[in-house]
């Protein structure tokens, strides 16, 4: 446990620093916390312009079916 890299010395100079401050009041040991890696980043990335496909697909429905139901509503407004 004492040669483990993931644990990092203390730094007493760091001690009093505001980070440090709030993380010991929120019960953490220190303002960091290691690790945290992603460990398949490509897969990541792929997901996310996925997503942003289906974002922006969902934004054109919604102002495109705006136009419709305002085309709609001229239609069934018209006198007969």
């Amino acid at each position: 446990m004492v040669n483990d890299p993931r644990i990092l010395p203390p730094d007493p100079a760091a001690y009093d620093h505001p980070r440090a401050e709030l993380a010991r009041a929120k019960g953490l040991d220190g303002p960091y916390i290691p690790g945290g890696g992603d460990p398949d980043p490509d897969r990541g990335r792929s997901e996310e312009r996925r997503l942003l496909r289906l974002l922006l697909a969902m934004v054109i429905a919604v102002v495109l079916s705006g136009f419709v139901f305002g085309a709609l509503a001229i239609i069934a407004a018209r006198p007969a």
